[in-house]
């Protein structure tokens, strides 16, 4: 259905109290974006940061009526009159038409990632087939794309991977297809989860692919860890991600801004010999064997 969007910037003190308007109003959903491209980085769980210019932006139902709901935040906030921006969405499929910015992506000659309706079977390479959906992970974020690069350049026959925050499955499902034994997926989201296992299901890889929330996994040993996550969890969390890796084994980090990476290195310095860090854009992979 189409929806009424209102928009409004206001200063980090205001927007809370703005967005909870909004709701009492009768908006379905609200949204916090950056005003001004201002990073903020790794928030704790269960906090919401938020910038010190920030849009606050509400969906309304048609049969309310966008002047009104302006009239009543001016009244209720006197300091916002000016700052408003209202749009008609239409409807339309909104996973189809993200879709429209995602192609086939080839990573190191040797793994295709694509949508579906788009796979590419060209020889010597393999296939991973997946579309965006519950969790974060589709090949398109340098995050993804570091691991993923990686992966397709390493000998992984017969080698069991373990995939460590592993959102969509997407570095779970390569592996096998690049010739791992098995693949180990574990991830704090139960949608993940499902994620995971619907892409090893559209990939032919689920008897090979086993999720776990991290509560349900008993920690063991393998050929390779992987671990996109951020920086902060990857150094608070290193004793338990190398003690994953095999003696000679392969630790493969990713999320890592460049400022980010030495501290990062620091934490598994003892264990770990790192290679030459890759970056992309903002963004560094980390990778090493296990001393």
């Amino acid at each position: 259905m189409p929806w009424h969007q209102l928009t409004i910037t206001t200063n980090e003190k205001s927007a809370p109290k703005v967005a909870k308007h909004f709701s009492h109003l009768g908006a379905v959903s609200v949204t916090y974006l950056d005003a001004e491209d201002e990073p903020v980085y790794e928030p704790k769980i269960g906090e919401t940061k938020i910038w010190t210019n920030t849009q606050v932006q509400a969906l309304f139902e048609l049969d309310v009526e966008p002047e009104l709901v302006k009239m009543e935040m001016n009244r209720k906030f006197k300091t916002i009159s000016e700052a408003w921006e209202y749009e008609f969405i239409e409807d339309q499929p909104w996973e189809r038409a993200w879709m429209e910015f995602y192609h086939p992506m080839k990573f190191a000659n040797r793994l295709w990632v694509c949508p579906t309706d788009q796979e590419q079977r060209e020889e010597g390479t393999v296939c991973l087939t997946l579309d965006p959906g519950l969790a974060f992970g589709t090949g398109t974020h340098p995050t993804t794309a570091l691991c993923l690069k990686w992966l397709a350049s390493n000998d992984l026959k017969d080698k069991i991977v373990i995939d460590y925050g592993c959102g969509s499955g997407i570095l779970a499902v390569a592996a096998i297809l690049l010739g791992a034994k098995e693949a180990h997926a574990i991830d704090i989201d139960p949608q993940a989860l499902t994620a995971t296992c619907d892409n090893a299901l559209k990939n032919n890889v689920s008897d090979k692919i086993h999720c776990y929330l991290p509560q349900h996994f008993t920690p063991f040993q393998a050929d390779v860890v992987l671990a996109n996550i951020l920086a902060k969890p990857l150094i608070d969390l290193s004793q338990s991600i190398f003690a994953l890796v095999v003696k000679n084994g392969d630790l493969v980090l990713s999320g890592i801004l460049a400022e980010q990476a030495d501290s990062v290195i620091e934490a598994y310095a003892e264990k770990i010999d790192f290679t030459p860090r890759v970056q992309q854009e903002d963004w560094i992979r980390l990778s090493g064997r296990k001393k």
